[in-house]
């Protein structure tokens, strides 16, 4: 019976989320139908559901999703309907949009550095997590939390990059030896206290998340500190052409077995999932305007949805669909991508390998760009777009 009724709410629950969201079988009858003068943004609704669920299932601990990889309203709806109730959010905008949205989400203001403003209002808004790497952050929180006891802060930590594709080292985060003092200063102050940490973006090594685990483990037994939570962050991957990492459960398997090991099974354990959990999910559709040789002009690119594409040169699963003409075989050729603006910075760091018959009016799908696709775009020169739209199968396109 129970598993009936969370089952029907489940299926409210989507029906709300995918309200006002325009729905189609496939990408191709979508822009035939759109006829979009910009880039289209693709939701795959049962993608987005299967991650959550990934994670809340294969995950030891509390899932956190960190807004900041994709914010569209559908998608953050989606993810409410598949179970997420905790949010990773950086900002004061990302609480009070995530707030007004869901008025029964607990967020967590995980950015180690943020001004009084954003501190108080996101105190007054019910946040209670907050982390920093200093005691100046320290003395910011304690102050306009109005010297709070409820608080739960958690210390961030500088680890080591070593596997991430994309390093987030050298800006954030105390080292382990400053980590004792800040962490019985936070102690005096607050209800709970914690450590988190981020391996990089796109961790390719699970060893990473384990030596961090066990050099944390290492410090505390050293100094006598006790802690309440602990937070592995974000940083897990997601399958690109030319990154082929192990199975998400390998990582969760690998957290689960040092975390006992460490004797930290007892404490509240946090993760924050951006990329993994909303890459597949997405795709973004971009049109050729204009081909001139080898070199393609598209209607986006390093400004708006293809930033990881232009600037880091990372290979994504791309697919050509042929606007108005058969999808005949043809060879591939190296192909020079640049961007609408007219920045000439604005363009693809590598070549792309496309069908040799490729012309204006054509569609390059992108896919896996369910994750900083949407949540990067800017507005320079007008070029941007808030074409969104969901992709089902047939058999549950309703």
């Amino acid at each position: 019976m129970q598993l009936l009724q969370d089952y029907e709410g489940y299926v409210a629950d989507r029906e709300q989320a995918l309200a006002g969201l325009r729905r189609y079988e496939n990408e191709a009858t979508a822009l035939e139908i759109e006829q979009s003068n910009d880039a289209v943004h693709f939701l795959y609704i049962n993608e987005i559901a299967e991650a959550a669920s990934r994670f809340l299932n294969g995950f030891p601990g509390t899932c956190l999703y960190a807004a900041k990889a994709n914010p569209h309203p559908a998608l953050l709806r989606l993810l409410w309907a598949a179970g997420i109730r905790h949010f990773e959010v950086a900002s004061i905008r990302e609480i009070e949009e995530l707030s007004a949205a869901f008025p029964l989400a607990q967020l967590y203001f995980m950015h180690p550095v943020k001004s009084r403003q954003a501190i108080n209002r996101a105190y007054a808004l019910g946040v209670r997590h907050f982390a920093f790497d200093s005691l100046e952050e320290l003395r910011k929180i304690k102050q306009e939390t109005g010297h709070a006891e409820d608080l739960s802060l958690m210390l961030r930590l500088s680890v080591s990059q070593v596997g991430a594709a994309y390093p987030l080292d050298n800006k954030f985060g105390a080292t382990l030896m400053e980590a004792p003092l800040l962490l019985t200063h936070a102690r005096q102050i607050a209800e709970k206290v914690g450590v988190t940490f981020h391996v990089g973006s796109q961790c390719l090594e699970i060893e990473a998340y384990v030596n961090a685990i066990y050099n944390i483990a290492n410090m505390l037994d050293g100094c006598g500190v006790e802690i309440d939570m602990l937070d592995v962050g974000g940083g897990f991957p997601v399958s690109y052409p030319d990154m082929e990492p192990a199975p998400l459960q390998d990582y969760f398997d690998a957290i689960q077995k040092t975390l006992v090991e460490c004797g930290f099974d007892t404490l509240e354990i946090f993760c924050e999932p951006g990329r993994a959990m909303v890459a597949a999910g997405g795709a973004v559709a971009v049109r050729v305007e204009l081909r001139r040789g080898q070199s393609l002009y598209l209607n986006d690119g390093t400004y708006g949805a293809l930033f990881d594409a232009g600037q880091l040169g990372w290979a994504y699963p791309v697919e050509l669909y042929r606007s108005g003409r058969l999808n005949a075989p043809s060879e591939s050729t190296q192909f020079q991508l640049y961007g609408p603006t007219c920045d000439s910075i604005d363009k693809m760091k590598d070549h792309l390998a496309l069908p040799d018959d490729v012309c204006e009016g054509d569609w390059i799908i992108f896919r896996h760009l369910g994750a900083y696709g949407y949540a990067m775009q800017t507005r320079f020169n007008g070029f941007y777009s808030e074409t969104m739209v969901g992709i089902e199968s047939p058999a549950e396109f309703a």
